[in-house]
């Protein structure tokens, strides 16, 4: 059976006449008589009975009647949402990002790609770095946002900015009124850390090592939300992502530029390597790279501000 056939029958059928199922389907006599004769010729037998003055559905063609109605209807439903989707009136996207830019960054770009396809459904996993990976690389997710890893394997990386990692400490502190601090200084306090396996966490450790050896944590946690109001009671010090400056001073931290050494990774977009993005998913992937000045997010001038 093909789509043409079906259509053919069930015109044929619901008004019982060939002129008008014609008219209907701006078809030809002979061409619509075609169709049907096929029609039954794949399936077998006889759908319809044509006299010079009727037209009567056979048994099998009363069988088949409520079939074609159903396959029709649904035809056309998938035609029409797939349309929909392809033109972004209708479909859903899903993306994971690390906390840090979720909660800082992202919101931006979601509220500019609402703005253009508010039908849109967009699901935002935000999760830890590794896990970003992973959910990419399981098609979990079609787009995440995360730190350069070691090793793409089997990922594309679209690098934004390069970020350079703060020191966060409480506003009445010492510290909280220099320009800067060194490593050296700033771990003669209580060290606050995200719990592993964070790749900040980790990113860290391996950052300071060869200078300062292990580092001292007397407190951990898996939320940066918690680091900043832990640092903001006094418990200690942190170092965090600069992109989460303003969340971190809106908790009641001090940011403050971080040197000996300096401790900067980049950020950007994720996707498989050699995968069709979906609509949507292209659609977001074009809005992140665009909604925001990368180049301008440059760390040493939210210091400055």
């Amino acid at each position: 059976m093909t789509l043409k056939q079906l259509r053919a029958f069930l015109a044929v059928a619901q008004s019982l006449s060939f002129a008008q199922a014609c008219e209907r389907l701006h078809l030809s006599q002979p061409a619509l008589s075609l169709a049907i004769k096929n029609l039954e010729d794949s399936l077998g037998g006889q759908l319809l009975v044509r006299t010079t003055r009727s037209v009567a559905l056979t048994p099998e063609g009363e069988t088949l009647l409520p079939i074609a109605r159903r396959l029709l209807a649904d035809w056309d439903n998938a035609e029409e949402l797939l349309r929909q989707h392809f033109t972004l009136q209708l479909g859903k996207v899903s993306i994971a990002a690390m906390p840090s830019f979720a909660g800082n960054l992202l919101p931006v770009a979601l509220k500019a790609f609402r703005d253009q396809h508010p039908k849109v459904n967009v699901a935002v996993h935000d999760v830890i770095n590794e896990q970003v990976l992973e959910m990419v690389r399981n098609h979990r997710v079609e787009l995440g946002i995360a730190f350069e890893p070691e090793s793409l394997d089997g990922l594309d990386f679209i690098p934004f900015y390069t970020d350079r990692f703060v020191a966060v400490v409480p506003g009445d502190c010492a510290l909280a009124q220099r320009a800067e601090v060194s490593w050296a200084e700033l771990l003669q306090g209580n060290f606050i850390a995200l719990q592993r396996p964070s790749a900040v966490r980790l990113l860290l450790e391996e950052s300071i090592a060869a200078q300062h050896g292990k580092l001292p944590v007397a407190f951990e946690s898996h939320q940066l939300v918690t680091i900043g109001r832990m640092v903001a009671q006094g418990l200690g010090v942190s170092v965090v992502p600069s992109l989460c400056l303003q969340q971190m001073q809106e908790l009641g931290g001090r940011c403050i530029a971080l040197h000996s050494p300096q401790v900067e990774r980049r950020v950007g977009l994720l996707r498989l390597a050699g995968h069709q993005l979906s609509t949507a998913a292209q659609a977001l992937c074009d809005v992140l790279l665009h909604v925001h000045d990368w180049n301008r997010l440059d760390p040493t001038r939210a210091y400055a501000e």
